[in-house]
């Protein structure tokens, strides 16, 4: 697909932090496409979202009330459209952890019911959201989001004539995303106490449109079934907590349940199915219906070295904290202002 030039695009989870990104970068990159269709259950977020993009200036928009869960309207809101971005999920680690079968049903029974209404709806192209915690999961949100990224690489294993093709983008921290550390910090810096959970505690950081640039690449490039991850540098929580609140008092909480110190993005057993693509790492399907040659040819694609790893606290770029300050003004908060006496 070289272009969504008179294209439709169903965006599930579409009232989201990275949902509005996407939104805002399809509407402005891609103003002839057909139709955006913005799939969410939470009708005050669509209101919200409504203000921001009317139809009667944005005639391509619609809204559509729907849940993952429930497959008869995911097909519905799906008849006619040529791509699907899923970014519809239960994230909150601790609340997966407490509500077991509420991440199950939307993260991976929800999954499938996008696969089956996008096969069954004659959809060309699928993107599905990842996340580092998909990786070696140690709780239960990344366990559900591991099953969820092996359900739609096998799901090109079963399209028969059908075109279509799936793929996931899998990557850290969306700097600014709703629950994300920044902002918590930011309204908690008021306070004069910052709780920390591990003074050695690392994460990968990406910006909205570093996000949103994964995605738009899987859309257009992906041949099925490879899952995308960007090469992205790494932040110390201590250096986030000093850039934000130098001045104020690092409370050692400890590591929430289902929480690691360092996130992995790809472990030494992915290493056998991984490739650089020079921006980009892809970890290929073991089952394919393309030349693993031609890819490498198509991508100049390059196999990484057996046993590599690709994890927050190895990573050879860092944050800096002045490099952290800067950031949050661009990307989460222009009026963010550090202590005047720091």
């Amino acid at each position: 697909m070289n272009s969504l030039i008179d294209k439709s695009i169903l965006i599930t989870g579409g009232t989201g932090s990275l949902g509005k990104a996407l939104t805002k970068h399809i509407l402005t990159e891609f103003p002839n496409i057909k139709r955006l269709v913005i799939f969410s259950r939470d009708e005050q977020k669509q209101f919200q979202m409504a203000q921001d993009y009317p139809q009667n200036r944005f005639p391509q928009i619609r809204y559509f009330i729907g849940d993952v869960r429930d497959k008869e309207r995911l097909i519905r809101a799906m008849k006619g459209i040529d791509c699907v971005i899923h970014a519809a999920a239960m994230k909150h680690v601790p609340i997966a952890e407490y509500n077991p079968d509420e991440c199950v049903k939307t993260n991976i029974h929800g999954a499938q019911n996008v696969i089956d209404a996008c096969l069954e709806t004659g959809v060309q192209r699928v993107v599905a959201l990842s996340t580092d915690k998909a990786c070696a999961p140690i709780n239960l949100y990344g366990a559900t989001k591991l099953a969820s990224d092996k359900l739609f690489v096998a799901a090109n294993n079963i399209t028969g004539w059908n075109p279509i093709r799936f793929s996931v983008v899998r990557y850290g921290n969306v700097m600014g995303s709703n629950g994300s550390v920044i902002p918590f910090f930011i309204k908690k810096k008021k306070e004069g106490k910052l709780p920390i959970t591990d003074v050695n505690m690392t994460r990968f950081n990406i910006s909205l449109q570093g996000g949103v640039d994964m995605v738009m690449h899987a859309l257009l490039n992906a041949w099925g079934g490879e899952i995308f991850i960007p090469k992205i540098p790494s932040y110390r929580i201590m250096d986030v907590a000093k850039a934000i609140g130098p001045n104020c008092e690092h409370l050692v909480i400890g590591i929430r349940p289902g929480e690691k110190v360092h996130e992995e993005m790809i472990t030494p057993s992915d290493s056998f199915y991984t490739y650089d693509l020079g921006k980009y790492y892809t970890i290929l399907p073991a089952t394919h219906k393309w030349s693993i040659e031609d890819f490498v040819k198509a991508f100049n694609a390059k196999k990484v070295s057996e046993g590599f790893a690709y994890s927050s606290g190895d990573n050879t770029e860092w944050e800096t904290v002045e490099g952290l300050r800067n950031l949050i003004r661009k990307h989460v908060d222009s009026k963010f202002e550090v202590d005047n006496n720091y």
